[in-house]
């Protein structure tokens, strides 16, 4: 079976086509076409709800922002602060810019600016999975949410991966938009 996996998915990379990169992942592991619509579930879903909304992210392994290996986070870039985070709510409210990944790397600096692109965008860092304490190579899309006429708040998920870069999952965003703009 796994053999013909990869035989299809070598396949569909010879014919082009473009999402085959998550075919070949684990079913238990969140794909980036999830991450995307999940974010973007969550910018509409803070956008209606309001500030009243942060709190249905917190602290809720078994609700909807929860899925497979990953989870929306939300996060203040002007405020400095962690919003919202459903398994980690030791940083809600603790400063984030100046949080640095195991390789030292500022990963929210980049997530602030990545979000706050029309279409949002993607970072690569390093991020223990949930369950494990070793860090694994994440990488996350970040978009901004209007919420409460705060225009700092940006919200994120991630997937675990080994191979993909930040502009191969670009395109992702750009199919997710045109799909989008193609429903009545």
């Amino acid at each position: 079976m796994r053999k013909m996996t990869f035989a299809l998915a070598g396949l569909m990379l010879t014919l082009g086509a473009s999402s085959t990169l998550t075919l070949a992942a684990d079913p238990a592991n969140a794909t980036a076409e999830e991450v995307v619509r999940k974010v973007r579930e969550a910018v509409q879903y803070l956008n209606a709800k309001g500030l009243a909304g942060f709190s249905d992210f917190n602290n809720n392994k078994d609700a909807r922002w929860v899925w497979k290996d990953s989870y929306v986070f939300v996060y203040s870039c002007r405020q400095d602060a962690m919003i919202a985070h459903p398994l980690r709510p030791d940083l809600v409210g603790r400063p984030i810019l100046q949080m640095r990944d195991d390789k030292d790397h500022p990963l929210f600096q980049d997530l602030c600016k990545a979000g706050a692109n029309k279409n949002g965008g993607w970072v690569e860092y390093w991020w223990p999975k949930p369950g494990e304490v070793r860090a694994s190579r994440k990488i996350s899309y970040a978009h901004s949410a209007a919420v409460s006429f705060k225009s700092d708040i940006q919200v994120g998920a991630g997937i675990y991966d080994d191979q993909l870069t930040p502009e191969d999952l670009s395109q992702i965003i750009k199919d997710s938009n045109k799909s989008h703009r193609a429903v009545p």
